[in-house]
This record gives C-alpha cells, structure tokens and sequence, in this order.
C-alpha cells in the first residue's frame, strides 16, 4: 500500500494547546503553520520548527489555508464569534480541508451540581466564556452543513502540562489552596489532547463532539493538597475562591461543579489518555527536572 501524505496542519492560534499540536504534526513527518499576533510569539514557533503567520495577513492564510490537509482552531471566540471563522470563511472557497478540528469548553455545560455530563446533553452555559464557546461551536457546525465540511467539536476541561501546572506554582511560591465544598471538575494533560485530536484525524465524523477529560474529576483542594505532600512541601496559604490571588481563568472553573464523561471519545476514537487521572500527570511533571530559568 503507498505511504500516507503527510499531514500539512493549520492551526488558528498558536497558543499553548496550538503549539502542542503543530510540534506533534511536525514529529510525525508533516508540517505545521500556526498564526499569532504578537511578532515575538511568532518567532518562538519558528525557533520549534513550526511556520508562523499573522492573522491578519489575508494572503499567507489564504495560501497556508489551501495547503492544508487539516485545520484546528485553539483561538478562543470574542464578542462577535469565532475569529477563525471570520478570516478563513472569505478566503476559503473550495479550499476547505478533510479535517476542522474547534477546540471549545466544557464550560458550555454549566453546572450540574457535581453530576455527570455527556455530549448529547443540554448546553447550559453559566458564563460570559461558555455561551461564547456555545455559539461558536453552532457558527461552525451550522456552516459546516451548508458547505458539507467535516468539522468535529472538541470540549476541554482545565489543560495542565508542562509549563503550565500546580508543580510549577508550588515551586514558586504562588500555590493557593481554593476549598469550595462540593465543587468538582475535571482536567486533562496537553498530550491527551493532542493524542486525541490526532485519533479524530484518523476516523473524521462530521458534526461529532467529543468530551477529551481525564477519568477522574476531582476537587481542587484535594489535587494541591496531595501533590504539597508528595513534593515534601507545607500546605500553601488558604484562600476563598473569589480571592483576587485566584485567577480570573481558575475563577471560572469554581463556578461550576461537574463530572465529564469521556466515553465516546474511548468508543469512537480508540483513545485513551496517557494520565488517565491527575496523579499519573503530576507524577510525570513531577519526576521531569524542572525548567531552565533564566536569571538577569
């Protein structure tokens, strides 16, 4: 049988999951173009080996856009909907590729008082974040049945990874330990994501959604409590979760509580993630020596 074409990936924000994803196209013998708006954000992805552009360059979107086998959005929506949809659509013609990937959130569930979740169930954002997502992923899946694209929907709980993790803030010193009773959620490891994108690119559904979360969903308190005591350090300074010391991106997650299936990704993807709970990530990051910082 001949060899597969390598795979010509697309990615609209070159963000932190965008960067994970065009670096796993690149090491599987493809190419990769992510946009990003800041000069100096684009120059980090060429020092990775991925082709970098902005945005608001129509004619290398264009060009990049008809070379590509596969699109996947990561550039999170605004006031007026999807930014990708925005640029792409005029340029795309008959350009559009065999694969769109968009990245949403579980935070178009809303709460369900620690219940559980499926992809077939209600969408009952409970913030700004959400019910942007939510339209975003209607924007697209209506677009994709007028045009007969093959766009799947991906819904991310909180992505942890390297770089991006509690190990990191207890090191630090910036740790706070959230107690909200009863609040629960999810996450997954920026691998799993990858890998289960990756896994969609091989069996395409036109108009799936699919959970890609972790198998156990647990409370925050708990999560920061057990990897302190397995890095031999004191618990971190209590906080309410409104305190200004929680992000405005963590603030979010304690506004909903929730258990997110991931059982037809499993069923119709063959995925299964690498960490398949919060220990087996943190326990890599955590035996993985720590980033190179530089001082002066």
């Amino acid at each position: 049988m001949p060899d597969a074409p390598a795979l010509n990936l697309l990615v609209f924000g070159g963000g932190y999951l965008g960067e994970a994803a065009a670096l796993e196209a690149v090491r599987r013998g493809g190419r990769a173009v992510a946009t990003a708006r800041d000069p100096e954000r684009r120059r980090a992805l060429e020092a990775e080996g991925i082709a970098a552009l902005d945005p608001a360059d129509a004619a290398a979107l264009k060009t990049a856009l008809e070379a590509a086998s596969a699109v996947l959005i990561t550039a999170p929506p605004d006031a007026q909907g999807c930014p990708a949809l925005r640029a792409l659509a005029p340029l795309a013609g008959d350009a559009w590729p065999d694969w769109i990937g968009y990245v949403s959130s579980t935070a178009v569930y809303g709460d369900r008082a620690g219940g559980w979740v499926f992809e077939d169930g209600p969408l009952n954002a409970a913030n700004l974040e959400g019910a942007r997502r939510v339209r975003a992923e209607r924007d697209w899946l209506d677009g994709a049945q007028g045009m007969g694209l093959t766009v799947q929907i991906f819904r991310l709980p909180g992505v942890y990874g390297p770089g991006r993790n509690v190990v990191e803030r207890l090191r630090d010193g910036s740790a706070r330990l959230v107690r909200k009773p009863g609040q629960i959620f999810n996450r997954i490891h920026v691998d799993d994501v990858v890998s289960g994108l990756f896994a969609s690119m091989a069996r395409p559904r036109p108009g799936a959604a699919y959970n890609l979360t972790d198998d156990e969903p647990a409370a925050s308190d708990v999560v920061m409590e057990w990897t302190a005591a397995r890095m031999g350090l004191p618990r971190p300074p209590e906080v309410d979760w409104t305190d200004d010391s929680v992000s405005e991106a963590m603030r979010r997650f304690y506004l909903d509580s929730k258990r997110v299936s991931n059982a037809r990704a499993k069923a119709e993807l063959d995925w299964r993630p690498r960490y398949p709970t919060w220990r087996e990530g943190l326990a890599a990051l955590l035996d993985a020596p720590p980033p190179l910082r530089l001082v002066g």
